[in-house]
């Protein structure tokens, strides 16, 4: 009788670790686990603060038209480069979500992507995220750098100092970043 019950959670234990190969399950436990052990991003010392000089940087809007960086010269200014198929973008960008809801009147967000416009549509829709994508120009010069393996984020103080320079996945929807924000539009 042990022996049976002991295979049954053998069989049950070996279905369930597979089901994160093979079925949609596994996608949205993979999304949860990222989402639970990603934390608050690092903030840089001011001191420290390293300086965007050239704002001269060509992106498109999500109709497509072209438009220059040099718009949020002297605003605060967050940008997250991401992509549809890295799964650390996907399980970020709600965090990134909220924090846009909040903060869209007072802070410049660039969500970036190098994708084609069909996934990336199709992909916010899935999602139902509402934020403005941006279209990042392949081979263009950037204000910042664009990373190999997104997501990757910059916050950005309005005299173009960087105070979140962070590669990888973090959650931007936490009281620090929200501080940080804060405190950067007020000056």
């Amino acid at each position: 009788m042990k022996t049976k019950k002991k295979t049954v959670l053998n069989i049950v234990l070996i279905l369930f670790i597979l089901s994160f190969f093979v079925t949609p399950l596994g996608h949205y436990g993979k999304l949860f686990l990222n989402q639970i052990f990603s934390f608050s991003p690092p903030i840089i010392e001011e001191a420290n603060r390293e300086k965007i000089t050239d704002y001269s940087w060509r992106l498109k809007d999500a109709e497509w038209n072209f438009f220059n960086f040099e718009r949020s010269k002297g605003k605060v200014v967050f940008i997250n480069f991401w992509a549809s198929w890295r799964l650390p973008s996907e399980a970020e960008l709600k965090s990134i979500q909220a924090l846009y809801n909040d903060y869209k009147e007072k802070v410049d967000f660039y969500i970036i992507t190098n994708e084609d416009r069909p996934p990336v549509e199709e992909f916010m829709a899935k999602n139902k995220f509402i934020f403005p994508v941006t279209y990042l120009i392949i081979g263009d010069k950037s204000s910042v750098e664009a990373p190999e393996k997104p997501p990757y984020t910059y916050i950005i103080a309005k005299d173009g100092s960087i105070a979140v320079n962070k590669e990888g996945i973090a959650d931007w929807n936490t009281s620090k970043v929200r501080t940080l924000l804060d405190d950067l539009v007020s000056k």
